[in-house]
């Protein structure tokens, strides 16, 4: 059986931990690797974490944006270098993006959110090494009963850590505050995460934290346990990526179709090339936060269930495939 060795983001996943269903896999975040594993298993290809590797034997390396072991692992005799991939954006490890000349330099494939140098530099950087990144989904179906639940707050809930930015090109960080400060002011929105109201923390350290930070503490909830449990009491979500870049969609939207609850994105410039249009509500049609709470406000019931109902077929639907199929369509076929 062939083997393939994994770098996940972590070591906290070392062990294979990231392929099993734990206290790491909270709101399922690792179903997409734990189903790909059995998959990969189905067709010969054995999947497991990098320090599970004994050194003697051959190893086709995979890494999951950790940097620490490309000198080491480009120098051994036994090791193939198959593929980088990256998850994070610019303003998150900008320290990946300067690292890509190298990375194209000794990877056959670098997975990345846009292969034309969108939030990036290309200088140096051999292009076609770079591979589009469709950031891998748990699921192709709505969650019961998390969707089907009708007993929902006519109100805007936001599921986001308190974090700055590692650099401001794009970010999109502030502009979640902004939007927040806006629709409180009509007792239109809930905050969920943690660090809110650690006013000493790090990530608390920048101006639009400090201006909005009574505001921000009336609208906090605190953590919550489940996100889609969470995510379900509400009818709409402000699902902000953290930058705009091209081909940069993560969970979030797709968080707020599996729980019934209508994203309000802002994130990738190009979404509508890979999300269809109609199952979310698009933030750039807006001239300002005022009109997108009138929006709001003004969708009946029978308009807020037949953009729900587009989610949910979405999500069975041929599009969804590119996500959530996205590792298999990567290394499945990669032969020897």
């Amino acid at each position: 059986m062939r083997k393939i060795f994994i770098d996940p983001p972590s070591k906290a996943f070392y062990k294979n931990r990231f392929f099993t269903d734990s206290e790491l896999n909270r709101d399922h975040c690792l179903q997409p690797y734990i189903t790909w594993k059995k998959e990969m298993f189905k067709q010969g290809v054995d999947v497991n974490t990098f320090d599970l590797w004994n050194q003697k034997s051959d190893m086709d390396y995979y890494s999951f944006g950790i940097l620490n072991h490309l000198d080491a692992l480009q120098a051994h005799p036994n090791v193939n270098m198959k593929a980088f991939y990256i998850f994070e954006p610019p303003i998150v490890d900008p320290s990946i993006y300067q690292a890509l000349p190298k990375l194209t330099a000794i990877f056959d494939e670098v997975y990345i959110h846009n292969t034309h140098g969108d939030g990036y530099s290309l200088h140096d950087v051999d292009q076609s090494k770079l591979k589009k990144l469709y950031w891998p989904q748990p699921f192709n179906h709505v969650l019961e009963p998390y969707w089907s639940n009708i007993e929902r707050k006519s109100k805007v809930v936001v599921i986001n850590g308190n974090h700055r930015p590692a650099s401001r090109k794009n970010e999109l960080y502030s502009k979640r505050i902004e939007a927040m400060a806006d629709l409180a002011k009509y007792d239109m929105v809930d905050l969920y995460g943690r660090g809110w109201d650690r006013w000493y923390s790090r990530s608390s350290m920048w101006m639009p934290y400090w201006k909005n930070r009574n505001m921000l503490m009336s609208i906090y909830k605190g953590s919550c346990k489940s996100k889609y449990e969470a995510l379900s009491q509400y009818e709409f979500c402000l699902c902000f990526e953290n930058m705009s870049m091209d081909g940069y969609m993560t969970e979030k939207l797709f968080d707020c179709l599996y729980a019934g609850c209508i994203p309000i994105y802002w994130g990738a410039p190009d979404v509508t090339d890979y999300i269809n249009p109609d199952v979310f509500i698009d933030v750039r049609s807006f001239q300002c936060w005022d009109t997108l709470q009138d929006y709001l406000s003004s969708l009946s019931s029978v308009e807020i269930q037949k953009i729900r109902s587009k989610g949910k077929s979405f999500l069975s639907g041929g599009g969804m495939s590119i996500f959530y199929n996205s590792l298999l369509e990567h290394i499945a076929y990669d032969k020897v």
